[in-house]
């Protein structure tokens, strides 16, 4: 027996059929890393068993498009019942090392929204905070200087609490603030910040090769909302150039970095996305694509289950979910 009713998957297709936006709907998946083994320093971060696993399940219970013949037959009205895509942001290398190859065992398709200025050597600031602290071996560390006092360090529980608190403390400071802060925190660490966490450009394009699809995702992933139009449009429009030079042909979608409407993207962007090209945009908005879904922004739902049959339930709520957060443009 799968791990999802009959009957519930069935009631779950005719309660859509009454909603707002009524017909067969696509829920798609923001996964961002999958790490070779369970990983105490990114505990939220899916491993390849669980992974595996996880795509055993949906072959089983679901129906997974690859992107644009999901959005063709969203279009045209044909999707097939317990539609699902697969996506992944930022364009970490075990994307291509670890979670294309189990992909590709089961027969099914992903979108890989990348931000291109982390290629070839990259490293976000979230990961340059969570490896700093996994390699930091001392017993305390004295962070008065950004009024969090004397942190505990010893046990690798303590660091992965105190790296979360960093990044919930860096996140809020300007560009030039977080900068000074990390090279302090390196410095005052000894750390030596990895050159391997994102893909190289041979790997993004051995993603391609595989059958993968490529989207933009800005070049170094700022917040938009927080930028002029200049500047966004820069990072967009940038990215978008630097990945169709790589891949011969340039990216059809495109997620907003944090993807939160009006608080990480505006309408600004979302009119930018359609006039650089792209073909559709997603956010990070809970709920299920339906007849009702603007194009530039599609929501989609993030995979954090640790038991599937709870994933399998919590994924027919979200494909019941026609009201995801839009812009309020949008909804006025």
């Amino acid at each position: 027996m799968g791990l999802l009713p009959r009957s519930l998957a069935l009631k779950a297709e005719g309660l859509a059929s009454l909603l707002p936006g009524k017909g067969r709907r696509l829920s798609v998946l923001i996964f961002h890393r999958v790490v070779p083994e369970p990983d105490p320093m990114n505990p939220d971060e899916i491993d390849a068993a669980r992974f595996d696993r996880l795509l055993a399940m949906l072959g089983r219970e679901f129906h997974v498009l690859p992107m644009a013949e999901a959005l063709s037959r969203r279009a045209a009205g044909t999707l097939p019942a317990r539609a699902v895509a697969i996506t992944f942001d930022d364009g970490y290398a075990d994307n291509f090392t670890v979670a294309c190859p189990i992909l590709r065992r089961h027969g099914m398709e992903a979108t890989f929204f990348v931000a291109s200025g982390f290629l070839d050597g990259g490293l976000m600031w979230n990961d340059a905070v969570i490896e700093t602290m996994r390699q930091y071996g001392g017993a305390t560390l004295d962070l008065g200087w950004l009024d969090m006092g004397e942190c505990a360090t010893q046990a690798i529980a303590q660091r992965q609490i105190l790296a979360e608190a960093l990044l919930m403390k860096l996140k809020y400071l300007d560009l030039d603030g977080r900068q000074a802060a990390l090279a302090r925190l390196v410095a005052q660490t000894g750390s030596r910040l990895p050159d391997d966490l994102m893909m190289s450009s041979a790997q993004l394009r051995g993603l391609r090769d595989a059958g993968m699809e490529i989207g933009g995702h800005t070049v170094s992933h700022p917040i938009l909302a927080v930028l002029d139009e200049d500047e966004a449009r820069s990072q967009m429009a940038r990215d978008r150039a630097r990945l169709a030079e790589l891949l011969g042909r340039p990216p059809r979608f495109f997620a907003y970095p944090n993807g939160r409407p009006d608080k990480d993207y505006t309408a600004v962007h979302a009119r930018l996305a359609q006039e650089l090209g792209y073909e559709a945009a997603f956010t990070t908005s809970h709920g299920s694509v339906g007849s009702e879904s603007g194009l530039y922004e599609l929501p989609r739902f993030t995979p954090w289950d640790h038991n599937l049959r709870k994933f399998s339930l919590r994924l027919l709520r979200n494909y019941l979910n026609v009201d995801a957060p839009q812009l309020a443009s949008a909804r006025a």
